[in-house]
């Protein structure tokens, strides 16, 4: 029971993260597209500023808790995909730093030189994170001892591809919904024609990865054991033509609650499927590393359920009210305060 449990919470967690770290991949990808004057982007940055910290913390939270829960398929993971995890650490690193060093020297070279850490820090973790989920939702060629026998490369396969597009795309239309939410005037206007052109690509990537995933992977064999599963990508293609409903309103706060909706489902979508297995095995399916053989002692899992009761509403709690702090919109205005937030 405890280790289906911390199962279902690993997986919230990583929806929970690309739910709120997305917006901010998304806008640092869409940056030179929208931000067409220094006044654009520091807009951008400002729109970002108060919360991308913030939401990283549940990257750090889904990794502990691989680590503390499943420490075998963490072991695995790190270094069976170790350089894909790493070019995704250098890149938030990279994508960090730009927040903290822009501003520190007005020269416009200084400022394209972190302007571009903002946008490769965005855009690499939103390819990646995409081509390592669907490489796990197929199956890592991992052989009985857990050595994963292949390379980078053989991670850009098709399939590994065309989940890195799907996750980019839906991260870049979640951060141009919050621009257009977020901010006023020219930079609102194309944030908003940005997302009305990115739907039909994003609703087109979906059914191929969809159709993808049913003739490559087994996700879908949960979902035929138990059918009333299916509620979670249904509501998930719902969420989806939700966000062309509401942007053909201009409710761009409810466009966006679509988005985040639609980002978590999917990710649910495939960890529902995924389910008992963390990291599927392609060589044999009895190497694969599961809920049950890859994780802590009960005590272990039992001290992390107190301490993740305990701890999770707060972080939930604070981030609400940094929200509600910043909810208003970004004007040109706010940015004669000398302090970016």
């Amino acid at each position: 029971m405890l280790p289906t449990i911390w199962f279902l919470l690993w997986g919230i967690l990583w929806a929970v993260y690309f739910m709120l770290d997305g917006y901010d991949l998304g806008i640092g990808t869409l940056m030179p597209v929208l931000g067409k004057s220094e006044t654009d982007r520091r807009l951008i940055f400002r729109a970002m500023g108060p919360f991308w910290d913030g939401n990283e913390v549940w990257l750090i939270t889904a990794g502990g808790v691989t680590f503390a829960a499943f420490p075998t398929t963490y072991a695995v993971m790190f270094s069976g995909l170790y350089t894909a995890l790493m070019l995704i650490l250098f890149a938030l690193i990279l994508r960090g730093v730009s927040f903290a060093f822009r501003d520190e020297y007005d020269h416009p070279l200084w400022k394209k030189v972190w302007d571009g850490c903002l946008i490769v820090g965005s855009f690499l973790p939103a390819l990646l994170f995409g081509v390592a989920f669907a490489n796990i939702f197929r199956g890592l060629p991992l052989d009985s001892e857990g050595i994963f026998q292949g390379t980078l490369f053989s991670l850009l396969n098709p399939y590994g591809i065309a989940g890195g597009i799907l996750f980019l795309l839906l991260f870049c239309q979640h951060g141009a919904l919050w621009l257009a939410a977020k901010t006023t005037g020219e930079l609102e206007e194309r944030a908003a024609a940005m997302a009305r052109r990115l739907w039909p690509w994003l609703f087109l990537m979906s059914v191929i990865f969809l159709l993808a995933t049913q003739r490559i992977t087994n996700l879908f064999a949960n979902y035929l054991a138990n059918p009333v599963l299916l509620v979670i990508p249904l509501l998930a293609v719902a969420a989806l033509v939700m966000i062309r409903v509401y942007m053909r309103k201009g409710a761009w706060w409810r466009a966006w609650f679509a988005s985040a909706a639609v980002i978590v489902l999917v990710t649910l979508f495939g960890v529902v499927g995924l389910y008992p297995n963390l990291l599927p095995s392609s060589i044999d399916p009895a190497y694969s590393l599961t809920a049950f053989n890859s994780s802590s002692s009960p005590l272990t899992l039992k001290i992390m359920l107190a301490v993740a009761l305990t701890f999770v509403p707060v972080v939930i709690a604070y981030q609400t009210w940094v929200h509600f702090i910043f909810k208003d919109k970004i004007s040109h205005e706010d940015l004669a305060r000398e302090e970016g937030y």
